[in-house]
């Protein structure tokens, strides 16, 4: 799971421990994954949605989104995302998916070396 979040750059760090996974294998390595992270009363974060650049165009990260948001209507849960302004294919697919923007967040990231 880390290898894939440092190739294509969603980063979730630990939050794997913060909720459920799903992903796809495709000849015994992972192609695709999407999770669930951050939650607050009522809403809950889709996390992590990744796909290996070999496996872009197949429709995984549709389905395991769609996965996600399923598993968290089950608990109430309302699902929200944050996503890059440049990453054009990952906002056309979470339009398509029904999300809309609601507000333009400006962030820093700080590490520490």
């Amino acid at each position: 799971m880390m290898s894939l979040a440092y190739r294509t750059r969603p980063l979730p760090a630990p939050t794997i421990e913060l909720g459920g996974y799903v992903g796809i294998r495709d000849g015994g390595r992972l192609a695709a994954m999407a999770g669930r992270r951050t939650a607050i009363p009522g809403y809950r974060e889709v996390s992590a949605v990744c796909t290996h650049p070999s496996s872009r165009g197949r429709g995984y990260a549709a389905t395991l989104v769609c996965a996600v948001v399923n598993e968290m209507a089950k608990y109430g849960e309302l699902p929200y995302l944050h996503v890059r302004q440049d990453n054009l294919s990952a906002v056309r697919l979470y339009s398509r998916l029904g999300f809309g923007g609601t507000r333009t967040l400006h962030c820093t990231i700080v590490t520490h070396s």
